[in-house]
């Protein structure tokens, strides 16, 4: 897949970032989970959508509570539709309650 094909399928997917390592397109996301065991649990999740997909991305637990995904397909060495699909299907998770709540502004 060329870089302006993934620029414009990655409209569809929120919150994903297209990025470039070294010529490999690949999808990247990250959140910030409440606790360790939140971000096994997310794992969890994300693997059963991944299995039953038959597609499985590049997971990372850095630090005790930022999960980040990569996506992309090894076999191409970059991206294919699959991979936005992949995307999609995380993003429809209930992932909520393992999520970190940002902070609200004080009002002092």
């Amino acid at each position: 897949m060329t870089e302006e094909s993934a620029s414009e399928l990655i409209k569809k997917v929120p919150g994903w970032n297209l990025q470039n390592e070294s010529g490999v397109l690949k999808l990247h996301k990250s959140w910030t989970v409440k606790t360790f065991i939140k971000g096994l649990e997310f794992f969890q999740m994300v693997a059963n959508v991944a299995e039953a997909e038959g597609h499985h991305p590049d997971l990372h637990l850095v630090g005790w509570n930022n999960v980040k995904i990569d996506i992309w397909t090894h076999s191409v060495g970059g991206l294919t539709e699959n991979d936005f699909i992949l995307a999609a299907k995380i993003d429809a998770l209930d992932l909520n309650p393992l999520l970190r709540r940002k902070a609200k502004p004080r009002m002092d």
